[in-house]
């Protein structure tokens, strides 16, 4: 577990790095849930997802000679171009590992950050392995995508925020892969709201979290290409922090089809004019297929991030699902 403090001083110390996404109301999701829907717009993000707050949690606890080192971390878009914004404005470099799974839209934004990349194998595993050959060698500074007390810490603000907004919210919804994002937010929500319940959504293909939580104990699973690409990856079979912390703290993981992210990435179009990824749009998603029912009172969805290749959205808009 992280302690609750680490989370209050982890928003104080971004502060000035990260927006503090609007928390705004869904009419239409509300229709459907029968309580109010609100949206976390965490895609608004400089880089377009929540994953800035971890990684400039993590570099602005580096020290002036750890930052000269260079920064290093494994990643499946998000958390890389996230960690190359936050060490280019600290004057540090990053370099970023990522399996060829991950988009070329993503592979580009990081590139133009600045960041050295390493494209190396077809998971998230495999690309660790160029991570842990790279510290090994050139003594750089790691910076992990989700289990890390800094970055869980950081992400955790997201559900500061939302007991800010909404102090009464009863449910939030939070995307899942490593479990980064779903612990920290669970961590603050609970804190204050310990009858509230956390439900992660993630996809049906190669969910490791899903998997290692029935389980009992982490799994290695077979990462396979998904509309929510951003949830791709494994959780690490040393897991030390985010599979307990996911264990003890959220209350279900539910997992999506394609065509069910489909549908949630054009409503989010459609009806709140809000471009998202498939990531991003997971949320909407469950509450859309009827996934997740039975809310006792307000809702809060979390809107992940916006990374999305724009000829795929517009693929997807027009009614049309990548199998």
């Amino acid at each position: 577990m992280i302690e609750f403090s680490a989370i209050r001083d982890a928003r104080d110390r971004i502060a000035d790095h990260v927006l503090s996404a609007p928390l705004v109301a869904s009419p239409s999701l509300s229709e459907i849930a029968g309580v109010s829907v609100h949206l976390k717009l965490e895609h608004y993000q400089p880089t377009g997802s929540f994953k800035l707050r971890g990684a400039f949690n993590s570099m602005l606890q580096l020290t002036e000679a750890e930052r000269s080192r260079g920064v290093i971390t494994v990643s499946t878009g998000n958390h890389g171009r996230a960690l190359s914004y936050a060490a280019r404005a600290l004057g540090s470099h990053a370099t970023i590992c990522m399996s060829r799974l991950v988009p070329e839209n993503k592979v580009l934004e990081i590139r133009r950050l600045g960041a050295d990349v390493h494209i190396v194998g077809s998971s998230q595993d495999e690309a660790q392995q160029e991570v842990d050959r790279l510290v090994a060698e050139k003594q750089l500074v790691m910076v992990p995508p989700f289990d890390d007390q800094d970055v869980i810490a950081g992400q955790g603000t997201v559900g500061l925020e939302i007991l800010d907004a909404m102090p009464d919210v009863a449910t939030v919804l939070v995307p899942v892969s490593g479990g980064g994002l779903v612990a920290g937010v669970a961590a603050a929500v609970k804190n204050k709201r310990p009858n509230a319940k956390v439900i992660g959504i993630t996809m049906e293909r190669g969910a490791a979290m899903k998997a290692s939580l029935a389980c009992g104990r982490p799994l290695q699973v077979e990462e396979l290409p998904s509309l929510a690409d951003a949830l791709g990856g494994g959780i690490g079979l040393d897991n030390k922090l985010t599979f307990a912390m996911c264990q003890a703290l959220v209350d279900d993981v539910v997992l999506l089809s394609e065509s069910e992210i489909a549908a949630g990435i054009r409503h989010a179009y459609e009806k709140e004019r809000e471009i998202v990824e498939g990531a991003g749009a997971v949320g909407i998603a469950a509450l859309l297929a009827r996934k997740v029912t039975g809310f006792s009172g307000p809702v809060a969805i979390v809107l992940s991030g916006r990374n999305i290749d724009m000829d795929l959205h517009r693929h997807i808009i027009n009614g049309m699902v990548p199998t």
